[in-house]
């Protein structure tokens, strides 16, 4: 009878779920596997039944909609794991696949650097084209004779025929003019016997050749005058060894690179070129004529001037700003002393240096300190760091307000505009001056003034003695006797420097 009271109960059975007009489609029903029901029937009171949770409110407004839960079911009939909107879970996936993306850093993250990567695949092409001409010369692709190339590259002669810079190929020399020097050594040269000097200027200068020079008798006669000007230019790409090559890539690919995404393609290129330029005319006025003098460190010597510049500009944002300063000082002053090493030209690197400070005060923005007093409207460079820039935020990308604003308005532009605002720009137009100025005069001085500076040589020599021989007179031209009975012929002896510093490694700029 209990059995039977308990099966055919008016009440419905306990654990069921039970229909109510008060429930609507946003009312969680659970799947059929669950042991109880968030809405059992109201008047049942016993353990099997569930009750309803008393912190829930039907008539609540939720917060955030929610998607109606659905149980599902395999083809077993047993119901199918939760399943949360896929959606949902691709976006996280996604953001961590941009996280990931913008960590990416090195040299090939970030924004391209055309400019960067096109001179170091010219310089690597040229390097190569060095290694194969000397090998095609001499026999084998780096020197070996008459002395061991210790930067592991051609010989200076192989090197002056492809374009280094070397003074008796682009002006006369009053000392070969005056010592009727007729035999040059040849670019295929492996020994310093005096009587292997069978070649004359023309042909170990190449590129085309100079003019005869046997019947000019003052120096100041420059109608036989060699002249090949482009040799302030070519020997940017040339290197004079495997070393030379591989720690000015290294700077050029970090720091060239930054700096590059820093200020643009543009002004990278003009400082690149100017400061190197300006370097290797400055060493043609003040260096020893015997150097052959090649390499890209006056032009980054001149980047390096302008990430000094920037630290200086950006001192109070910058992270560590002390770090920073020392690490550059600690790489001029290495590249500095190494310049006063026998067989060096140490002006190209003061000259870079020279023109790539003068240029970053022309060109790059203002600092922010001049520019939060004036109410500049330049927009800020991000700073120089080995993090790759985000593309639509670098400053390189968009054109300075300066020429944008000028050109719209140039009355507009300049009405208003603080006092220290002229100052300063000011001190930038007279910088512009005073470089390009400075450059007509060195220019003038090497092909006609032709003074010199006693007290110079000591910027890239020690004053130091070995064997007797001064290392400030090292580099010079070596004037010897082809045959005693014509002592009015003299040649130009191959100048060995193996002792030091062999001078196979030209310059190492």
């Amino acid at each position: 009878m209990a059995a039977n009271d308990y099966y055919h109960t008016s009440h419905p059975p306990t654990g069921q779920p039970h229909g109510s007009p008060f429930d609507d489609d946003n009312s969680y029903h659970p799947a059929p596997n669950s042991s109880g029901a968030l809405g059992g029937y109201p008047a049942q009171n016993t353990s099997y039944s569930s009750q309803q949770d008393p912190f829930t409110d039907h008539n609540a407004i939720p917060l955030h909609s929610q998607p109606k839960y659905e149980a599902h079911q395999l083809d077993d009939g047993s119901p199918a794991p939760y399943t949360a909107d896929p959606e949902a879970h691709a976006r996280p996936s996604r953001k961590r696949s941009k996280r990931k993306k913008q960590k990416k850093g090195g040299w090939f993250g970030g924004r391209i650097t055309w400019v960067v990567y096109t001179l170091t695949a010219v310089q690597i092409g040229v390097f190569v084209g060095e290694l194969i001409k000397n090998g095609m010369l001499t026999g084998s692709p780096i020197q070996t004779k008459p002395n061991f190339n210790i930067m592991i590259g051609p010989s200076p002669y192989v090197l002056i025929n492809m374009g280094a810079r070397f003074t008796p190929c682009m002006h006369n020399i009053n000392q070969t003019i005056a010592s009727n020097v007729q035999s040059w050594p040849c670019p295929n040269t492996t020994s310093l016997n005096p009587g292997s000097l069978t070649c004359s200027l023309s042909e170990l200068c190449g590129m085309g050749g100079v003019p005869d020079q046997s019947t000019v008798t003052d120096y100041r006669d420059r109608s036989h005058e060699p002249n090949q000007w482009w040799r302030f230019i070519v020997p940017i790409f040339l290197h004079a060894g495997i070393i030379h090559i591989g720690f000015n890539l290294l700077l050029q690919l970090t720091l060239g690179r930054d700096m590059e995404k820093e200020i643009g393609p543009l002004r990278f290129a003009l400082v690149y070129f100017s400061a190197g330029i300006f370097g290797f005319v400055l060493g043609g006025n003040y260096a020893a004529d015997g150097i052959s003098s090649v390499g890209a460190s006056g032009s980054l010597f001149g980047i390096l001037a302008l990430t000094l510049l920037d630290l200086f500009y950006k001192w109070s944002t910058r992270r560590s700003p002390v770090k920073d300063l020392i690490f550059i000082l600690l790489d001029i002053a290495i590249a500095f002393v190494l310049g006063l090493l026998p067989g060096l030209d140490n002006f190209s690197h003061i000259g870079g240096f020279l023109m790539g400070l003068v240029l970053g005060i022309c060109l790059l923005h203002s600092p922010q300190s001049l520019r939060q007093r004036t109410g500049s409207d330049e927009p800020p460079y991000a700073t120089v760091d080995t993090q790759p820039l985000a593309p639509t935020t670098g400053p390189a990308s968009i054109m300075p307000h300066f020429f944008t604003n000028f050109a719209k308005s140039p009355v507009a532009f300049f009405k208003g505009r603080k006092t220290l605002w002229w100052a300063w720009w000011l001190v930038r137009a007279g910088g512009l001056v005073v470089v390009f100025i400075g450059f007509v005069l060195l220019l003038r001085n090497f092909y006609e003034w032709r003074n010199t500076c006693s007290w110079c040589k000591h910027l890239t020599c020690l004053p130091i003695s070995t064997g007797g021989v001064d290392w400030c007179d090292m580099g010079g031209l070596s004037l010897q006797n082809r045959s005693t009975q014509s002592p009015a012929r003299r040649g130009l002896a191959p100048v060995d420097l193996s002792d030091f510093v062999t001078q196979a490694m030209g310059a190492m700029m």
